[in-house]
């Protein structure tokens, strides 16, 4: 049976602030401190998510996550970002209502991970398949495209997204993902010529410089990079024309305008290619299909932001969050009086602070502060920052939200705090300070035509995609919208398409300055917990009932407070929880029944309940115990009785078999004595035997020696002399080969020991005999080599004839293997597309230096060998820089001395030596020569390759001749050797001295 839980277990702090006790923002700020504390980042008030950046990775986002949160009650489980996706996912699913999740919070909060977070739920837990699998690929995957165009680093955040997001995820009938539309608002694309102190660009830029090639990044002109004549830019930068029904007017621009069209270049032509970006992303995650679709929308934009110096940006940022309050207001009251009159309860009218006055003023088509700031753009005449305060001051000086010391409120005139060149609102999260410069130009957002039309001069095909006014067909007098206008409009559509789906909403708040996990400042969070108006959203959800809960649910979590309704219900489950409450006697005035919940007006009451039942599970959990224990005993001693009776059994076994182990013992050392004594005197009879026979054969040899003895000296005198001679020296010979035999040394054909001559008359035949045994073991040694190990001395010996007492570097080179292959080619992932370069098996592969010529320093390159060419890659990337056919070299020059330079020199005329010779150096230099002598000794079609050994020898570099000349030196700082340049014509290399 599956155990559920609920928000209220194991809760720490107050997993919901609705039911916090007693409300207050120092006991919501100390709520909050003690769940981050503990690592419970998120927080509910109602169906509101607080979500708390740790500013560290938490365990708590796995697919075992996912499932757990998968088809849950919103209230079932701890508050997770992950239970309000899942409801909002299956409220679209199963009730066709289309859905928006609205992530706000200040810069660093976490809004974008939110997001993240939310796509990814909803892509794990929605159907699968590879139609469905490619459309969740191409959604999640658009989010690292438009953070590296959008995001930039800040103070306040590493990954700041500089740009309001909001996407509509589309799914069929299913709950299955069709594709998505991406709207983008207000992107800050001053940041493109302009940085605060401490902040970086667009993180593309850096992406570039850091992926992109070298021929990408080459010291080359924007005229270039556009496809537009200079000459064509340089006017446009210089010149502005202004066009009156049928005049033109050329006017230059100063240094200032000259800079302003420059930066306004800039600013439109990066954010004129995020908008195309944005487009280019929704043909290709556009649903493709035209059934009719359901709808969840997930909105990332600006928090409120209240900085040192607030400005037109600041302006519209907060103007934005204000209908974005406005309507998280108006719809968390619709909501709840929706819940009201869906449950029967009756509505009480809550008061609450309606910021539509402060929307009023700000957006109002005649008095409000962009209407008179698109008057002030738009009308003839000098038009500044100063007179459009002087137009404030006067309309809005009796609004109660606008404050200005150049007002007529005399109030203001005092207020040092208050400079005169600014003016303040009171918004509702606090009051802002805005200064007026800059609000008119950047409103005004203005490019020169000429600029326009000179884009449109380009020949990059994109380039006339961004800037269609340009087009000197398609000229349109009419003054271009402003900034103010077209933020307004566009927020008007977004408020519109938010007021046709189920709100649903992320509240992200960061809880330090410093982006560190574990430190929690009171005072930042209290002011984010201020401007996102927390606060008036738990009073708004309180004023009615404080907490409501489903009437099934309500009942297994109390049933065990009433003898009733333990263990099992069998009725209707509002009775039960009728009788429930009846029985605890709780007042009528605390709760209320709706149709389908329980309402419970004061969270006292919901407390009362729970600390009830934690007593009663105390009880419960002492009679658990107490059966738990009994039923161990019990089982307990049956396993004791049912072991005794196996113990015994074994037992009387084991003692049987001990008895009999006995028994045969005893019989077995009985018959080994008998056996013995029977077997001592059979071999005492033997012995005697013996001894009989071996007597009769001695008596019996030394008869024998006696005749043989006579007879041979009988035969010595008959035939003394030469035959004497003769046996003599066949005895020493064959003494001579035996002692040899013995004495023979190592099958090693290094070891050079002989034993000692042992008789005069055989020095030649011992000598011969030395050789042919030296030979003999010469081929037993060779015998034993591989193919590869044949080759591997062949090119040793080649090495001995081209080096040897000539080269100081040899002698150090004659105890090291040729390996061949010194960077694991065919192994590194990184040289994989190098190694598939290379036509014909690599011989040797090493890292070498080349020589500038400029300086003398050396360039790591990987240096590769085949029996048809030879090349140079870039040791990082394993670029190709040069590929140089065997064919095309025609020597090889190094010196005498010990250094691991060599030249390799190419034929002149052959397609390689366009770019002259190649100087390098190698610790490997006597392997590298000797395979190249190999190749060439061993090929029929080409020359073998001449090597020069020279303490001065020239080297070809493009169009010049240098001269590399080595002379013996001191090291210095330590080093070994040092190239310098001399001059055009001389390259000196100091080697130490041996």
């Amino acid at each position: 049976m599956e155990v559920k839980t609920s928000l209220l277990d194991n809760m720490i702090g107050v997993g919901d602030m609705v039911l916090i006790e007693p409300l207050s923002e120092d006991t919501f700020i100390e709520n909050l401190k003690k769940r981050f504390d503990h690592n419970e980042i998120y927080t509910y008030i109602g169906s509101v998510v607080i979500s708390m950046n740790p500013y560290k990775s938490l365990p708590i986002y796995t697919a075992e996550k996912v499932e757990e949160y998968r088809n849950r009650n919103f209230y079932e489980l701890s508050p997770h970002i992950y239970a309000l996706a899942d409801e909002a996912y299956r409220s679209l699913r199963e009730q066709d209502n289309d859905q928006c999740i609205l992530i706000t919070g200040e810069s660093g909060a976490g809004k974008t991970e939110a997001s993240k977070f939310v796509m990814s739920y909803v892509a794990a837990v929605c159907g699968k398949g590879q139609e469905v699998n490619k459309v969740k690929e191409q959604l999640l995957q658009s989010n690292p495209v438009l953070e590296a165009f959008g995001n930039a680093k800040t103070v306040r955040n590493d990954n700041s997204s500089r740009f309001g997001k909001y996407m509509d995820i589309e799914f069929d009938f299913k709950g299955d993902p069709l594709g998505g539309v991406i709207s983008n608002y207000l992107l800050e694309k001053s940041r493109v010529v302009k940085q605060p102190r401490g902040e970086r660009n667009f993180h593309i830029f850096y992406q570039l410089l850091s992926g992109a090639s070298d021929d990408t990044l080459n010291l080359k002109e924007m005229c270039e990079l556009l496809g537009i004549e200079q000459s064509v830019l340089e006017r446009a930068f210089s010149f502005r024309t202004v066009e009156a029904k049928m005049e033109k007017v050329s006017t230059t621009l100063n240094v200032a305008q000259a800079y302003y069209a420059r930066d306004a270049l800039a600013k439109n032509l990066y954010s004129r290619l995020f908008s195309w970006l944005v487009n280019r992303i929704n043909e290709s995650i556009k649903a493709q299909t035209k059934t009719r679709k359901k709808v969840m929308g997930v909105l990332d934009i600006y928090g409120f932001e209240i900085f040192e110096e607030n400005s037109f940006e600041q302006f519209i940022i907060n103007y934005c969050n204000e209908k974005l309050q406005q309507i998280f207001i108006e719809l968390t009251l619709r909501e709840e009086q929706e819940e009201y009159v869906r449950e029967d309860i009756e509505w009480t009218n809550i008061e609450y602070f309606n910021n539509a006055i402060i929307c009023d003023l700000i957006e109002n088509n005649k008095n409000g502060i962009l209407a008179m700031l698109d008057e002030e753009c738009l009308r003839p005449g000098t038009v500044t920052d100063e007179t459009f305060l002087d137009k404030l001051n006067t309309v809005c000086a009796e609004h109660q939200h606008f404050e200005s010391r150049q007002s007529k409120n005399s109030k203001f005139l005092t207020d040092h705090s208050l400079p005169h060149n600014c003016f303040r609102i009171q918004h509702y999260a606090g009051k802002v300070l805005y200064r007026a410069e800059g609000f008119v130009d950047k409103n005004n957002d203005l490019l020169y035509r000429d600029l326009s039309q000179a884009m449109y001069k380009a020949n990059h095909s994109l380039i006339k995609i961004l800037f269609p006014e340009g087009n000197p067909a398609k000229v349109n007098l009419k003054r271009p919208p402003t900034a103010g206008f077209q933020f307004r409009a566009s927020v008007g559509t977004l408020m519109k398409n938010l007021l046709t789906k189920n709100p649903n909403y992320i509240r992200c708040i960061k809880p330090n300055d410093k982006k560190a996990a574990h430190i929690f400042t009171d005072s930042l969070v209290c002011h984010q917990v201020r401007y996102l108006g927390l606060m008036e959203n738990v009073r708004v959800r309180r004023a009615g009932y404080a907490f409501r809960q489903a009437y099934d649910p309500c009942l297994e979590r109390y049933k065990m407070l009433c003898k009733q309704t333990w263990p099992h219900w069998k009725g209707p489950a509002r009775l039960g929880v009728e009788v429930l409450l009846t029985d605890l006697q709780v007042p009528a005035e605390e709760f209320a029944y709706g149709r389908s919940k329980i309402f419970i007006r004061n969270p006292r009451t919901l407390f009362f309940l729970e600390e009830k039942r934690s007593r009663c599970l105390e009880d419960l959990a002492t009679l658990i115990q107490k059966i738990f224990r009994g039923w161990k005993c019990r089982t307990h001693f049956l396993l004791l009785k049912k072991s005794q009776v196996v113990v015994a059994a074994w037992y009387r076994r084991f003692a049987q078999q001990k008895k009999y182990q006995n028994i045969r013992s005893s019989a077995l050392v009985f018959q080994s004595f008998i056996r013995g004594w029977k077997a001592r005197k059979l071999l005492r009879e033997l012995k005697h035997k013996k001894r009989c026979e071996e007597a009769v054969t001695t008596i019996s040899a030394y008869w024998h020696g006696t005749q043989v003895r006579r007879e041979y000296r009988k035969f010595f005198r008959a035939n003394a002399g030469k035959k004497i001679y003769d046996f003599t020296i066949q005895r020493i010979i064959q003494k001579y080969f035996l002692g040899l035999k013995k004495t023979m040394p190592s099958m090693s054909p290094i070891d050079k020991s002989w034993p000692a001559r042992p008789y005069g008359f055989l020095d030649r035949t011992h000598q011969e005999l030395r050789r042919i045994f030296h030979l003999w073991r010469c081929k037993k040694y060779r015998s034993q080599f591989t193919e590869e190990k044949k080759a591997t001395y062949k090119e040793k010996l080649a090495a001995s004839e081209l080096f040897k007492d000539k080269k100081a570097l040899y002698p150090s080179s004659v105890g090291q293997p040729f390996k061949g292959d010194y960077v694991e080619i065919t192994k590194n992932p990184k040289y994989q597309k190098l190694n598939s370069f290379a036509e014909d098996k690599v011989l040797l592969a090493d890292v070498v230096s080349k020589i500038n010529r400029a300086n003398g320093k050396g360039a790591p390159r990987i240096f590769l060998l085949t029996k048809k060419s030879l090349v140079l890659a870039d040791q990082k990337t394993g670029q190709v820089k040069a590929s140089v056919p065997l064919l095309d070299l025609s020597s090889v020059s190094v010196s005498t001395q010990n250094d691991g330079f060599f030249a390799l020199k190419l034929k002149e005329g052959s397609t390689s030596a366009a770019k002259g010779d190649f100087l390098l150096s190698s610790d490997r230099l006597i392997e590298i020569i000797t395979k190249l002598h190999c190749i060439g000794a061993t090929s029929a079609d080409r020359n073998q390759i001449s090597i020069d050994i020279s303490d001065e020898f020239l080297v070809q570099f493009k169009q010049d001749k240098v001269c590399v000349k080595f002379i013996q030196g001191t090291p210095k700082n330590g080093n070994g050797v040092a190239c310098k340049r001399k001059n055009n014509r001389l390259l000196e290399v100091s080697v130490p001295s041996p």
